[in-house]
């Protein structure tokens, strides 16, 4: 859900209370499917993802976290609705919970066993919705949701559980597995008291603390902890002790800090880490007198440990005024100073001894002097002897330094004695410094490894609890996408479910999206299980042959059917569209077939004309010597080596000759030499070379060797797909470089993205198959930075048509062009431009603007900050403007030619 991050019910019913009248929603846009089935079929047996269907993302985070607990999984799908409440629901609960979980069983069924890669849970979304809008202006948070979702969940087992009951007290596996208890143990007002409390989802305050445990102490601890074990005292405090822990342990991070000036919540963005293994002992009532002492030791470590900080801060910044510096470096400085030997010198001694030695006078002096007067040279002034020295009278000479004051600092006076005594005390107290400051920071390093290892005893590391999933959060407090981090428990992998797309990931991408501090991503919700409790993961057995059961296998008879039945249609979908290219491929087929009067053209001298007459001229001697055979066989010759020597030259982009001439591109990518030579013959068959007897006389050799080549002595569809790379490789860049230069940049757009990644196909094959990756790429880069900038200042004019046009640009092309800059996180340049164009509209969010505006942003928000990598789909590519291949090489040339006089920034 592109929605507010979890915070209090409070903060949410108040922030709701004050924007009723500016947030009501209208209905997302949602991402279409692509038409292509093939990119929605399921690699292999990859994770299923779940489609977003409208600001869902926060459903598809929660769910399939749970999903990915193999316990949970099967208590749903094994979960059976009451039979007396399967014609008509008794009451609302049943009316409302039951049909939930009859969508969640088929919704997991597929997740389970679908054909495809991606399925779409909209019916339980739908149930969902309703309950959790009390009002057309109210929309629950993710914190909210999973509490709702667990309470359906109970209820709906509660229901089963009552009908099933024989006697005894029912049990609700719901709340075995997602609830514990704890036991409060407190002093108010002097009065002590004990309660013991349930609780589902444990809620933490990040702010001002550095890790998972830091935040689970001042969670456990509340008011004076000295009051709880004093007999007197009117002071109040309490601790929480853990009685019993669920299997499934959820902390609630509360990222959100409430803006009174504001009046908004804003969201905490600090670094906050927690581990893989959480080892809770330290936290549970049975250890409470043993963590008592340690939190008496750790808090007397810490004290002294502030003493010994304080300590050391005073020789890392020593001083007294404002600026300050390591102690032992002023000590260093002092002994320098005083080892400085004072040396005293005149700027024109200065000069004259930094001069190379066969400098001249003349050269020295005329730093000095003006004109053609001249002054005594540095020869004839003694530069021990100030009062020998001879003054000249001139008014830059009168400002110049006292001649007596030392070159460097120095002591004025000072005996060999005094020195000695100095050097010796400084040297001394030096060295006691970096013995003191070494010694401080060696102590300090040992409460630290201390206060580490406090709780690593073997007493206190037998309740782990594994690290399950990371729900995460990217964006402000009122707008942003979610996702999970999952481990994969049987391949020992971090797994990343983010809507459609399911990746592999690890650990230190997880840290990086979810600890915090970086860009505006971090986590909200933590999924710890017993790391004892294997059945919590493990996979299902066959009771009879003892084999794992995977697949469809684990899914009960009518949900099997159900998954079948949805694999059915999407493999007739698959079939469908097989069907319909085929259709196409044959309709082209005969198209082609249907004979076509050539169109007369004018004879045009293209480059491989101009290089092939020259070869002929070149040739007359031997043609006229020994006949059209032999001429011919003497150009072509001449126009292969003349082609060969430009392949191996290193042109500038304006001239790039791939592109006038065809056999240069063929020899850079090593074609076959049978294709080049046939290259070769059609250039020299080709009917515009009529312009006298003798080229028409080669032109007909030409052709009559081409007549001899057999079909199976070429691969013609190989000499198909080097002319078609040809084609793709110079029109696709000729025209996105004009259009991008010459149209508007909305024009220009399309052609960028489809010469990108046709050009990067081309490279695939090649690095002289295509163009100047990072030229494309800027200017990609560039079209939709231009383009945000346009569509911002649309949004900021209030104007209601500007505004629409502005989120029309945003929506219809740049958001579905980010996955392509974020697809290859190796292209930093591209990273940083979706951070400035998705700072740009996030700024926004704390400005002040009219109630539309706010909506409109509001429900844009979402998806400009949503982070999946899912290239989504674009329209058919833009068609090309039809130009010779002579005119598209000018037109190249001079585009290039400016380019090269204007270098793009950033390439």
């Amino acid at each position: 859900m592109h929605s507010p991050i979890p915070f209090s019910k409070g903060v949410l019913e108040a922030s709701i209370a004050e924007n009723k009248a500016s947030l009501k929603r209208t209905h997302p846009e949602v991402w279409s499917d692509s038409p292509n089935p093939y990119d929605r079929k399921r690699q292999d047996n990859c994770p299923v993802g779940l489609k977003n269907v409208g600001n869902t993302c926060w459903f598809s985070a929660v769910i399939q976290s749970l999903f990915n607990l193999l316990e949970f999984r099967r208590l749903v799908l094994n979960f059976n609705p009451p039979a007396n409440a399967q014609d008509l629901p008794r009451n609302q609960k049943e009316h409302r919970n039951l049909p939930f979980m009859r969508e969640l069983r088929y919704l997991f069924a597929l997740l389970v066993g679908s054909k495809r890669k991606y399925v779409d849970p909209s019916r339980a979304v739908e149930i969902l919705k309703d309950a959790f809008k009390s009002n057309d202006s109210q929309q629950q948070d993710v914190s909210e949701f999973t509490h709702k979702l667990l309470d359906w969940l109970e209820d709906a087992f509660q229901i089963k559980a009552e009908e099933e009951r024989d006697g005894e007290k029912p049990k609700n596996p719901m709340v075995e597995l997602f609830y514990g208890r704890f036991l409060a143990v407190g002093v108010l007002e002097g009065k002590k008291f004990e309660n013991t409390e349930m609780f589902g989802q444990y809620p933490l305050q990040v702010n001002g603390f550095k890790d998972l445990h830091e935040c689970l102490e001042a969670a456990m601890i509340e008011g004076e902890i000295e009051s709880l074990h004093s007999e007197n005292s009117a002071k109040s405090g309490q601790e929480h002790w853990f009685t019993e822990l669920p299997p499934v342990l959820t902390f609630e991070l509360s990222r959100f800090e409430f803006n009174q000036a504001l009046g908004r919540p804003e969201k905490i963005h600090n670094k906050l880490e927690f581990p893989p293994i959480l080892y809770l002992d330290r936290y549970m009532h049975k250890n409470r007198e043993i963590t008592r002492i340690k939190r008496d030791e750790i808090k007397r470590l810490k004290e002294y440990l502030t003493v010994l900080q304080q300590r050391l801060e005073r020789y890392l910044s020593y001083g007294s005024g404002p600026k300050r510096f390591p102690l032992v470096d002023v000590l260093q400085y002092a002994l320098e100073f005083a080892s400085s030997k004072p040396v005293c010198t005149s700027p024109v001694d200065d000069l004259g001894a930094s001069a190379p030695a066969s400098s001249t006078l003349p050269q020295q002096t005329s730093l000095w002097e003006t004109g053609k007067q001249q002054g005594p040279s540095s020869s004839d002034v003694p530069s021990t002897s100030p009062v020998q020295r001879s003054v000249i009278h001139k008014p830059f000479t009168q400002s110049r330094i006292p001649p007596d004051l030392p070159m460097h600092p120095a002591p004025r006076h000072i005996t060999e004695e005094e020195l000695s005594v100095l050097e010796g005390c400084l040297h001394r107290w030096r060295t006691e410094v970096e013995n003191d400051t070494r010694d401080l920071q060696e102590s300090i390093s040992r409460i630290h490894r201390t206060i580490e290892l406090m709780y690593s005893d073997k007493t206190m590391v037998q309740v782990p609890y594994r690290l399950h999933a990371v729900l995460v959060h990217e964006g402000q407090a009122n707008a942003g996408h979610y996702w999970a981090y999952i481990y994969d428990h049987h391949q020992n992998r971090w797994m990343k479910y983010n809507d459609i797309s399911v990746t592999k990931s690890t650990w230190e991408e997880l840290e990086r999206d979810s600890f915090g501090g970086y860009r505006n991503a971090s986590a909200y919700c933590l999924m710890y299980i017993n790391d004892k409790e294997q059945y919590l993961i493990q996979e299902e057995f066959n009771k009879e042959t003892g084999q794992i059961l995977v697949g469809m296998d684990t899914l009960p008879s009518d949900l099997r059917d159900y998954v079948k039945e949805d694999n059915k249609r999407f493999e007739k979908e698959l079939e469908e569209w097989d069907a319909e290219l085929a259709q196409k491929a044959q309709q082209e087929k005969l198209l082609s077939q249907i004979p076509r009067a050539p169109a007369p053209s004018p004879v045009m001298l293209t480059p491989n004309m101009q290089g092939i007459i020259m070869a002929i001229g070149k040739a007359r001697n031997v043609y006229d010597r020994c006949g059209p055979e032999a001429g011919f066989f003497k150009a072509i010759k001449l126009e292969y080596t003349r082609l060969l020597k430009l392949a191996q030259e290193d042109p500038p982009p304006e001239c790039d000759y791939r592109l006038r001439h065809a056999i240069v591109y063929f020899i850079q990518n090593q074609a076959p030499k049978k294709i080049i030579e046939r290259t070769l013959l059609e250039q020299f068959g080709d009917h515009n070379l009529s312009f006298d007897e003798r080229c028409r006389n080669i032109m007909k050799v030409a052709q009559a060797k081409l007549e001899m080549i057999k079909p199976d002595e070429v691969n013609m569809e190989e000499y198909e797909e080097h002319n078609s790379c040809l084609k793709a490789g110079g029109t696709w860049i000729l025209h996105l470089t004009l259009l991008f230069l010459l149209l508007s940049y909305m024009e220009a757009l399309l052609y960028l993205i489809y010469a990108y990644q046709n050009n990067k196909e081309l490279l695939s094959k090649g690095p002289y198959r295509g163009h100047d990756e990072e030229l494309i790429s800027h200017y990609r880069r560039e079209c939709l930075l231009k383009l945000n900038e346009h569509a911002a200042a649309l949004f900021e004019s209030g104007d209601d048509q500007e505004v629409n046009n502005g989120l029309i640009i945003m929506n219809e092309l740049i958001v579905p062009c980010l996955p392509l800059l974020l697809v290859d996180e190796m292209e930093e340049k591209d990273i940083v431009a979706v951070e400035d164009m998705r700072n740009r509209w996030c700024s926004y969010l704390g400005q002040e603007m009219e109630p539309n505006l706010q909506e409109k942003l509001t429900d844009f928000l979402p998806k400009l900050l949503d982070c999946s990598t899912e290239i989504k789909g674009f329209n058919d590519p833009p068609k090309l403007p039809s130009y010779s291949t002579h005119e598209l090489c000018e037109r190249y040339a001079r585009i290039m030619l400016s380019l090269s006089r204007t270098p793009a920034d950033g390439r």
